[in-house]
């Protein structure tokens, strides 16, 4: 594709956590016409909101952000809904964007399209070789399906779309209502709620036996924007920092960093999630040259001193 300066791109989800920061990238490289759609204007859920989205953009480019997502809690008491709006979101903005004639579609799937037991580190070739995990799977298929659509227009229309697949985020700006943020934010809040309450101790889910691996935002909004310029292939690509850390010693990280020091309390009556997920990222690397560049420590503090910041007193130890 080229250089993206001069080009029209469409973000959808374009003012949310990881849109803000993809948003923020591309006006730095002197992108000057971006259109977010904002769901009020444009439900893209609606068929005819996607179609009225080319016709009033004109995009040459769409980077697909757009999704209805939560935590395990969240994917549990909603996988009808997760399902469908994720599901028809992409399809049709996918269909109508052949329809305009649309130069690339940029989708962005997610982890949780992997099979529960996926070998680790998962490999993209491993995508297909067994059930997501069912906390989520039906979110994970519903976005999965991206990727059979995206190679199968490739094949029948020559429609230029590439799937990628970004681990765990985490960053500044995150979601940390308690009802529907991943497990970064909702440990932070935990952490820091506890210090200015003065609790003795938080309750954290599981056993913190699982393992998970987290980019950091800044750096998933890179490595999408250099596929978005350097990508057309077919084949899917993670997104990733190629390292894992157990729930247990990322609650204590987390403690220490907020400057914690109570009892942590594991309810393991509630569900780990997937046993394990850590990705190779080699792929980004040697088609498009993506590596992250924030360390997880670096990066969780700069997290934590905006949330201290945004509610309230105080900064990360």
């Amino acid at each position: 594709m080229g250089s993206l300066e001069g080009k029209r791109i469409v973000v959808t989800g374009g003012a949310g956590f990881l849109g803000s920061f993809v948003v923020d990238r591309l006006r730095k490289m002197n992108v000057a016409d971006i259109f977010v759609p904002r769901s009020a204007e444009y439900d893209l859920v609606d068929r005819g909101a996607c179609k009225r989205l080319y016709s009033d953009a004109r995009p040459d480019i769409v980077i697909h952000l757009a999704a209805r997502v939560g935590g395990i809690g969240a994917n549990r008491e909603n996988p009808g809904s997760f399902f469908y709006d994720n599901l028809m979101m992409g399809v049709q903005l996918i269909e109508e964007g052949r329809l305009y004639g649309l130069k690339k579609f940029v989708a962005i799937g997610t982890i949780c399209a992997y099979p529960k037991f996926t070998p680790v580190p998962f490999r993209e070739e491993e995508l297909w070789n067994g059930y997501p995990e069912e906390t989520n799977a039906p979110y994970g298929l519903a976005k999965k399906m991206l990727l059979v659509q995206s190679q199968a227009y490739r094949q029948q229309y020559g429609f230029n779309s590439v799937y990628l697949l970004p681990v765990n985020l985490y960053g500044p700006k995150d979601n940390f209502d308690p009802a529907s943020s991943h497990v970064i934010p909702a440990l932070i809040k935990k952490c820091v709620d506890a210090l200015r309450t003065n609790a003795a101790s938080i309750t954290v889910w599981g056993t913190g036996k699982a393992t998970r691996e987290f980019l950091y935002v800044e750096d998933a909004a890179e490595g999408i924007i250099l596929a978005a310029e350097k990508y057309d292939k077919p084949e899917p690509v993670n997104l990733g920092a190629g390292f894992e850390i157990s729930i247990k010693d990322l609650v204590e990280t987390i403690a220490r960093l907020t400057g914690f020091k109570g009892e942590i309390i594991w309810d393991a009556t509630k569900p780990d999630g997937q046993p394990r997920r850590c990705l190779d990222t080699q792929r980004a690397y040697n088609e498009f040259g993506f590596k992250a560049a924030t360390s997880f420590e670096q990066g969780l503090r700069k997290t934590i001193e905006w949330y201290m910041q945004t509610t309230g007193r105080g900064n990360a130890r």
